[in-house]
């Protein structure tokens, strides 16, 4: 088997990568640089070729069983074709969501609504919009003692965010907010006052739909 240090001149996508930059490779060339090496019988570049096949036939389904069916390749190479897919993809998806309605929370955020527990989510966002990160604050009964301020917004001021959306299920199905909610989202809303990050929205979810703090005048 070759190396990619092996391969002629011209075909080696590592000195490629270095001399041009990343964007002037071809994707079975990318592929390449992250398997680093082929198997026996097989170079490097023609496993890749193998792999983009996969790629191109399924990307948003491509699993570790999908990548594995390509001969030569094995669980451990996989797996480093499956990391840098979802890296990518996790940066790419918060650089370009935009944040602009309970709605767009909701969506975001389908994967907690049919949940058996109580999820406390948050959502920090830059000043245009954008989400930077979303993240499971606490699981559990919803109440001012198990949600503290501090926490919240020690992950917003190292995202450097200018506002935060927090969100969480309702098991029940009721979308409408209890006291103890009401009561949350007042003491998070004040913090927010005196940290200078604004609390955008409150929204509840559920497999049905949601309700938002903000558009129903609550905040």
């Amino acid at each position: 088997m070759r190396r990619v240090e092996e391969l002629y001149e011209r075909e080696r996508p590592r000195e490629k990568l270095k001399e041009k930059g990343a964007a002037a490779l071809k994707n079975r060339e990318l592929i390449a640089v992250l398997l680093g090496s082929g198997t026996k019988g097989q170079d490097v570049l023609k496993l890749s070729r193998a792999v983009e096949k996969v790629l191109e036939a399924d990307f948003e389904g491509l699993s570790l069983d999908k990548l594995t069916t390509v001969h030569g390749l094995g669980p451990a190479k996989a797996m480093q074709i499956l990391a840098a897919v979802e890296l990518s993809r996790r940066y790419l998806l918060k650089s370009n969501t935009k944040i602009t309605c309970a709605e767009d929370v909701w969506y975001q955020l389908q994967e907690y609504a049919g949940r058996k527990q109580e999820h406390f989510l948050s959502l920090t966002l830059d000043g245009a919009g954008r989400l930077i990160e979303k993240r499971v604050v606490t699981v559990g009964t919803l109440n001012q003692s198990l949600v503290h301020p501090r926490e919240l917004f020690a992950d917003a001021v190292t995202d450097r965010a200018a506002g935060i959306i927090i969100a969480h299920n309702h098991p029940s199905g009721q979308r409408f907010p209890s006291s103890q909610d009401r009561g949350v989202t007042s003491r998070i809303k004040e913090a927010g006052e005196i940290m200078g990050i604004e609390l955008i929205d409150h929204v509840i979810i559920t497999v049905d739909g949601w309700y938002s703090f903000a558009e129903e005048g609550e905040l």
